[in-house]
């Protein structure tokens, strides 16, 4: 198992749109960034790449890319999905914070959830979203942006595949490598 973690900030201004784990959430201001500026999602990109050292965002989808401006993060979380089943290792869980002054995001959690759980194809019980003030303090609290944590917890392909499971495994209807298990006992 590998973990990761990620750490993600942009600030607050007018005239955009405020988006984070992928919904847009309506507030007077929006976060500031080349691309969509999803603090959490860059957050849990840099989390899964870090886990699966694979370097971070600014590596794979930087800022000085014109084909990125404007770009929704969750394409980029494709892309970044895509890139460590690459290397053999599948999302275990993933647990965010987002510490924002304002807006509540109590009432969005559960849809962000859903949407990292259709997007990296875990269920929805592998994902735990927070959101936290700083009671005034620092940027967050004075509202001037917006910042991400995030930890993952990553699981080798390899690992699940040489698994002895010869006298059957109840979860492996589930596992989400069982195509790469089904390929290795071909091999052997």
């Amino acid at each position: 198992m590998r973990i990761g973690n990620g750490y993600d900030v942009h600030r607050l201004g007018e005239g955009c749109d405020l988006i984070i784990g992928g919904i847009k959430i309506p507030w007077d201001k929006g976060l500031i960034g080349h691309s969509d500026a999803d603090v959490l999602t860059h957050a849990i990109m840099d989390a899964l790449l870090g886990a699966a050292a694979l370097g971070d965002i600014g590596l794979h989808f930087p800022d000085t890319d014109p084909g990125l401006k404007g770009v929704d993060s969750f394409k980029l979380l494709e892309r970044t999905k895509e890139l460590i089943e690459e290397q053999g290792y599948f999302i275990e869980n993933i647990d965010a914070t987002v510490i924002a002054q304002a807006p509540k995001l109590r009432p969005y959690i559960e849809d962000i959830r859903k949407r990292y759980s259709e997007t990296l194809d875990i269920d929805i019980n592998c994902i735990n979203i927070k959101a936290t003030t700083e009671e005034h303090l620092g940027f967050t609290g004075r509202q001037e942006g917006i910042a991400a944590q995030a930890v993952c917890l990553l699981a080798d392909i390899r690992e699940r595949a040489s698994a002895d499971v010869t006298g059957g495994c109840a979860g492996c209807a589930g596992c989400p490598g069982r195509e790469a298990f089904a390929v290795n006992r071909e091999e052997t």
